[in-house]
């Protein structure tokens, strides 16, 4: 009984909605952990699902002690984080995903790291998985430093402190000090909490000792949509932390602007014609070469679809966050008309 009181309760907010075909395998990875089951306090956050989510949630309370099923009625991923840290008992707070599972030791490891390395927030890298051979190419490219840059969480083997994570341990006090997800901010909500823990003296580590798993976009049209809503709303986080904009985020923009500049120029001068020629050549190669890399080692089937998964997220990325930025320079000037009565 002493022992028990001496190990930390640990609090796993998982986010739902219409996730009946994962939310299943996600629970039971958390029924399978190697910590005291006694000491997991699982809270589902649901939106308003449509489907068996919450059926198969309710199934789940005979295998898993302390398991509660709540609304979120605003149906976005920070109001259900929210939701859930506000009614944590743990010292501990976990956040991940009813599209994920963890490992079996995932939260045995998050405790450890947290007491080891005085961390505020812990976690690993995600590995994306494929169900299908494009989920598959997906998976692949979202794994790989040309694919996503430098978003460490996703590839990096190398334990280091890092600027966010995914499917991150808090310690409970970080949301007293730094407060709660900015609901403003759906798809970019994490980039923007840890930058400000960050701001408040915060560390953030990653070590690949601590393993999760993400069911990746099943098409490129998924990943597409999911990819401009990330370019999209990183303006609106840009916005309010200016020095939070990173090289990796303007990369695809830069990429696009430039495709988009060239071609439009080449209707009237044969020489930027050669200069598209060249920035699509060189990227062409480029992805090429690398997807050959990695088909080498992962399968041949995957070569044809990596090079259209890296370009996806590439140029939906770009696309996001081109005309977000489009967008608030509208609504500025909209605003800024109204005041000088021009809109009245």
């Amino acid at each position: 009984m002493g022992e028990q009181a001496n190990v930390p309760l640990v609090s796993v907010i998982v986010a739902m909605r219409n996730e009946e075909a994962y939310i299943g395998k996600c629970l039971d990875s958390l029924v399978q952990q190697d910590y005291p089951a006694e000491r997991i306090e699982v809270l589902v956050i649901d939106g308003r699902s449509t489907d068996r989510s919450r059926q198969i949630v309710s199934e789940m309370e005979d295998k898993l002690l302390n398991l509660r099923l709540l609304d979120n009625e605003k149906k976005i991923s920070p109001a259900a984080f929210n939701i859930g840290i506000n009614s944590a008992h743990g010292q501990i707070v976990t956040i991940i995903s009813a599209h994920s599972y963890l490992a079996a030791d995932y939260i045995s490891r998050c405790v450890e790291y947290l007491t080891s390395t005085g961390a505020d927030c812990v976690g690993g890298p995600i590995k994306t998985i494929g169900e299908n051979p494009t989920a598959k190419a997906i998976a692949l490219a979202m794994s790989s430093p040309f694919g996503v840059g430098d978003a460490l969480f996703r590839y990096s083997r190398k334990e280091q402190y890092v600027d966010t994570l995914a499917f991150g341990a808090y310690r409970r006090d970080v949301f007293d000090r730094v407060g709660l997800f900015d609901e403003r901010l759906a798809g970019s909500e994490d980039d923007e909490f840890n930058y400000r823990l960050r701001r408040h003296g915060g560390k953030l580590f990653l070590t690949p000792a601590i393993r999760s798993f993400y069911y990746g976009r099943a098409s490129l049209r998924d990943l597409w949509s999911q990819y401009f809503r990330y370019g999209f709303g990183k303006v609106r986080v840009i916005r309010r932390h200016p020095t939070l904009v990173r090289v990796r985020h303007l990369i695809p923009a830069v990429f696009v602007a430039s495709l988009a500049t060239t071609a439009l120029l080449s209707l009237f001068n044969p020489l930027f014609a050669l200069l598209l020629a060249l920035i699509l050549s060189s990227y062409v190669l480029v992805s090429l070469v690398l997807s050959v890399r990695i088909a080498a080692k992962e399968g041949w089937k995957y070569l044809p679809l990596l090079p259209l998964a890296f370009a996806c997220l590439h140029v939906a990325y770009g696309t996001g966050l081109l005309l977000g930025v489009a967008h608030f320079l509208l609504v500025a000037k909209r605003r800024t008309g109204q005041k000088n009565g021009q809109w009245r």
